[in-house]
């Protein structure tokens, strides 16, 4: 198990705890992801609150993965998504601003879901 948390709201950041992601869930390896305080923007429909989101445009311009794309593969891979119920007060967002999928509940779930895993914070 591979166990990324994202903890505010850089695009950057986030756009790299989805190559991570995809790289680990690609070699067979679960994944789960866990947007806690302004993190939970990552998982959001609307990502572009993201700071820093215009960069996508750039990178894509390069031949680098879209953020949109990138989710959707992971998704597609199996990623488990996890968003922080008291980061959702924080960044102004309620469940129904999230991607399909995506399970709000507490920090304790994300480490028991994690377990022994190897956990990354990005």
């Amino acid at each position: 198990m591979l166990a990324i948390t994202l903890a505010d709201d850089s695009f950057h950041r986030a756009h790299h705890a989805l190559v991570m992601a995809a790289g680990a869930l690609a070699l067979g390896r679960p994944v789960v992801l866990f947007g806690g305080g302004l993190g939970v923007l990552a998982l959001c429909r609307d990502w572009r609150r993201l700071s820093g989101s215009a960069f996508d445009a750039e990178i894509q311009a390069r031949g680098v993965a879209g953020f949109e794309t990138l989710r959707e593969a992971v998704q597609d891979l199996g990623i488990e998504l996890l968003a922080c119920e008291s980061g959702l007060r924080m960044a102004a967002c309620t469940a129904a601003d999230l991607c399909d999928g995506v399970t709000v509940c507490g920090v304790t779930r994300f480490f028991e879901r994690a377990g022994d895993g190897q956990m990354i914070a990005v």
